[in-house]
Formats: structure tokens, C-alpha cells, sequence
């Protein structure tokens, strides 16, 4: 369910951080007619006839409160052993990846104009890991698992030898999807003129 409510700006709250400490913030603006979530809960619970008691951010950071932290026994870390990393021979490079902040992210659904200013697709490598792959830049590259095949334009780019980074979840290139790779797999690397 999705809730009509106001933005983390129009609101106070709290954000329970990673360590589980609660911070404070305070509405930045006021919209007249905007609900918090705490209102649009408060007024489902009323209409199940269970009422709630909250009628504001203060009396729910106090029953937060009240409820104090958590004493239990926690679930030990998991220990996983560490791999040796790849050893990419030539025609071969280790995947680095990572979202680009315009990407094929459901929040650019039907945002033709926004799209628009994306990046394009690269494949960037060294000088170097570019020759081996039989391609320069401005080139085509194809990087390949055994899952499947990406085929972008070559960025020659000062980074270290036998290493390709592509965009994670970009047009015409989903690392995941269509690699089934992440940071760290070794690919293999051949032009695509």
C-alpha cells in the first residue's frame, strides 16, 4: 500500500541509524493540508476502532521510548572465507560496477526529459587491456560470462590493467541481468567491430 503522505522535509521524525541510534529532525516546510504518516495511520487505526493514543511526532517518540532497546541475544556474524582474487589473463579483465545517478531506476519511469541527460553506455579500461582486447577507444567491446555478452563503446580511461568497469543498470547494459556478474568477475573481453 502506498501511503499519500508528506515528504521527509514537510514532517517531523526520527531515523534510527545503522548503529540504532535514533536522530531527531523537525518539519523543514509547513504545506498546508499535507499529512504525516503518523496522521494517515492515526486516522486508519480510528477507522478500525483501535485508537492509537499518537497525536503527534513528540508522543510517538515517546512510546518509541518506552519500549526500550533490544536485550536479547543477537545472531553471531556470519565468517565467510576470504577468495583469492582473479587472476585475468590477457583477453580477460576483472568487472567493476556501479550505478550511474541517471540509470534504468524505476524513479525514471516515463521521465523522457530526465533520460534524456543520462550518460552514455561505456566500457572503460586501460590503454593497454583496450589492445589486448583487439579495440581503442572509441571503439566496440564486447564483455562476456557465461551468462551472456554486453557489447558497449569503448572509454580508454587511466585505471589499472586488465580491469573493465561497465554502468550497473543502464540501457542496453544490466550487469546482473544479462552477465550475472558483479564487482569482481572475471570477463572476457573481444572487439566488436
Amino acid at each position: 500500500m502506498v501511503l499519500p503522505v508528506a515528504a521527509v522535509t514537510e514532517k517531523p521524525g526520527t531515523f534510527v541509524n545503522w548503529e540504532g541510534r535514533g536522530g531527531r529532525f523537525g518539519a523543514v516546510f509547513g504545506v498546508p493540508g499535507v499529512e504525516s504518516d503518523l496522521q494517515v495511520l492515526g486516522q486508519i487505526a480510528d477507522e478500525m476502532d483501535v485508537h492509537l493514543g499518537l497525536p503527534d511526532a513528540d508522543a510517538a517518540r515517546r512510546e518509541l521510548a518506552g519500549l526500550g532497546s533490544w536485550h536479547g541475544t543477537r545472531e553471531p556474524m556470519p565468517i565467510r572465507e576470504a577468495q583469492a582474487a582473479p587472476e585475468p589473463k590477457p583477453g580477460q579483465a576483472v568487472l567493476a560496477t556501479w550505478h550511474q545517478l541517471l540509470d534504468n531506476g524505476r524513479m525514471s519511469d516515463g521521465e523522457l526529459f530526465l533520460a534524456g541527460t543520462e550518460r552514455p553506455v561505456v566500457a572503460r579500461m586501460s590503454e593497454a587491456t583496450a589492445a589486448e582486447a583487439g579495440t581503442a577507444d572509441g571503439g566496440k567491446v564486447a564483455v562476456s560470462t557465461d551468462g551472456g555478452t554486453v557489447t558497449a563503446e569503448v572509454r580508454v580511461t587511466a585505471m589499472p590493467d586488465r580491469v573493465v568497469w561497465l554502468p550497473t543498470h543502464s540501457p542496453g547494459c544490466e550487469v546482473r541481468r544479462q552477465l550475472g556478474a558483479g564487482h569482481g568477475t572475471l570477463v572476457t573481453l573481444r572487439s566488436a567491430q
